[in-house]
């Protein structure tokens, strides 16, 4: 064990299935694991993050207690054995603790009883990050970014990092994922540039999320590239002044953009910074963009264009298909935003 780790385990059974508030140390980051190799892939980026940010990493996991309705006369229902449960839910933790013994951080690990979405909503409350991965075994992550895949990163407390299985062999990590493999083959190597890749749209939300992908970009000694895709006119592109050519149109944006960046530069001066302004789907673009770079930064609401596709009805967005990691920011307050508007120009301003 490295000498800088400290584990330790702590469990919160709660047999009557009410959720016990989990009893984990505030701050740090959580981690979602279910012994799966998604889980496997969010405990390395994880234990990565908590050494690069020098904070505590809290492994967890989640498990409930089936319960069958008995098919006898007498009626009543059956419960599977607590114990065998919670004893695979206890080795699951075991064995992530052991996997980033090596890290120079201190962590821990839990096991909790509750709905898996439910028990990391309410850690996110005192959470500095969540991670998890995109898919799992049906228990956890599966359960968690199931038919409630966009529940987490909407509503925590705090920010969200979705670490999906195709970016396995970026974290040395290996898969026996089929998809995963003809997927890699059909789309060839891609040279993983040191970049966080941030998506604005104009929105209070997208200034939150790239203040955040600052900070992050910062940490990781990357760049920052800013991205603003335009796709084709449409309901989503209301706040547009009609009628506008899509030549005039993309220069405004570009004028507003470079306001943007000229404020960003002023709370970050020393950070690289870089704008694309792109045509396509935003959601197109951005999953294009997280096969070669460290990051993607997006915000939890928009104008309805990438943040409003991505957490909204649409289930095709970027969490589903993104091939590295995606950070979800939720809304916030930020003084920083207060001087915005004194570097010109805002997308959307009235």
């Amino acid at each position: 064990m490295d000498q800088h780790s400290k584990h330790s385990e702590s469990h919160h059974p709660d047999p009557e299935g009410n959720g016990e508030e989990p009893s984990i140390a505030p701050g740090g980051i959580v981690v979602g694991v279910d012994g799966s190799e998604h889980g496997q892939c969010a405990l390395v980026w994880a234990a990565r993050e908590a050494e690069r940010r020098q904070i505590p990493l809290h492994v967890v996991t989640a498990y409930s207690v089936p319960i069958f309705a008995a098919s006898g006369l007498d009626g009543g229902y059956a419960t599977v054995d607590d114990s065998v449960i919670r004893d695979g839910a206890e080795a699951i933790v075991k064995q992530a603790l052991e996997k980033v013994a090596g890290y120079a951080i201190d962590v821990d690990g839990s096991v909790e009883n509750g709905d898996a979405s439910g028990v990391l909503l309410d850690l996110s409350e005192s959470a500095e990050l969540l991670v998890f991965g995109t898919r799992g075994r049906g228990g956890f992550v599966g359960r968690l970014l199931g038919s409630v895949s966009s529940a987490l990163p909407a509503h925590s407390k705090c920010p969200t990092v979705t670490v999906p299985l195709f970016c396995s062999d970026r974290l040395g990590e290996s898969t026996e994922d089929k998809h995963i493999k003809a997927e890699r083959a059909k789309s060839g190597p891609h040279v993983i540039e040191n970049v966080v890749a941030v998506g604005v749209d104009g929105s209070e939300q997208a200034r939150i999320a790239v203040l955040e992908a600052a900070e992050q970009a910062q940490r990781m000694g990357a760049k920052l590239r800013v991205i603003c895709a335009v796709p084709e006119y449409s309901g989503s592109l209301a706040w547009v002044p009609a009628p506008l050519d899509r030549e005039a149109l993309f220069r405004d944006i570009k004028v507003q953009l470079e306001a943007g960046m000229a404020w960003l530069k002023s709370h970050f001066p020393k950070l690289p910074v870089e704008t694309q302004l792109l045509d396509g789907s935003p959601v197109e673009v951005l999953v294009e963009v997280s096969r070669g770079v460290e990051l993607v930064v997006v915000g939890t609401r928009g104008r309805g264009g990438f943040a409003g596709m991505l957490l909204g009805s649409t289930s095709d967005g970027i969490l589903h298909h993104a091939k590295g990691p995606v950070l979800v920011v939720p809304d916030r307050d930020d003084p920083r935003l207060e001087d915005r508007p004194r570097f010109g120009p805002m997308l959307g301003a009235a």
